[in-house]
């Protein structure tokens, strides 16, 4: 039996007096697309970032790969971090390199790889999201969604085994959504174990294997897209389905 890329044991995460996650416990298996959706404030961008240690959970457990990160001293969890792309609302490309340059620096810093092999996947990653004509602007020239798949490209080049997306589309303009979200959905289609807080509910009943509801600091409901959107189970979620357009 395959063990779990992700595993969360009794998390949570206070700010000050603040409770903002409260007694999460759930597991992310390889391959799957877990979509986290609710209601703003309900803690879900504070819980992706507890899966990679950007936030320091209060209490419990964030397990990568069978490793207890909250366990760990820094440079074995900038290690583990190698491993885990993430894609943020804001772009945060470097402003003052190519586009080309952004996506090799890591594999070279980090990794140690030379030049030239950087330089040949970062232009085959951006081939893969539609820009390598674009290898040598800088980010200034970019719309949100080329920037954003551009960010895709470069958590890609480093080979991680899960990808994080903290609402990769709320910055974005309505008409460059889906080009981010088709590149999403490709990367489901090849088998990524990907973990998504996102607004777009379209792509959480297309692509998602399970919905992780989240309001008030708990997973409320887990369930496949199918059950979740057709039979809510908890009140909370029947009132947040009720409030967004489908």
């Amino acid at each position: 039996m395959t063990k779990p890329v992700i595993e969360v044991e009794s998390l949570a995460k206070s700010f000050g007096d603040n409770k903002v996650l409260k007694d999460i416990t759930e597991k992310v298996e390889p391959g799957q697309v877990i979509v986290v959706i609710g209601p703003s404030g309900g803690g879900k961008s504070t819980f992706i970032r507890c899966l990679n240690l950007l936030e320091t959970p209060t209490a419990g457990k964030v397990a990568f790969e069978g490793q207890d990160l909250t366990t760990l001293d820094q440079k074995s969890v900038n290690k583990l971090r190698e491993k885990m792309g993430m894609v943020f609302q804001g772009f945060n490309l470097f402003p003052n390199m190519t586009v080309l340059e952004n996506i090799k620096l890591a594999p070279m810093k980090v990794k140690s790889v030379d030049d030239a092999a950087a330089t040949k996947r970062a232009h085959e990653l951006l081939k893969r999201v539609g820009l390598d004509d674009h290898a040598d602007s800088f980010p200034s020239s970019l719309s949100g969604g080329q920037a954003q798949r551009v960010a895709i490209a470069r958590a890609l080049a480093m080979d991680p085994k899960v990808m994080l997306f903290d609402e990769p589309t709320s910055a974005l303009d309505p008409e460059m959504v889906g080009e981010v979200l088709n590149i999403m959905q490709e990367l489901a289609k090849d088998g990524m174990t990907m973990v998504v807080v996102t607004h777009e509910m379209g792509f959480a009943k297309e692509v998602a294997d399970r919905i992780w509801f989240m309001a008030d600091g708990y997973i409320q409901e887990n369930n496949t897209p199918d059950q979740f959107f057709a039979h809510p189970e908890t009140d909370r979620a029947k009132d947040f389905l009720s409030k967004i357009l489908m």
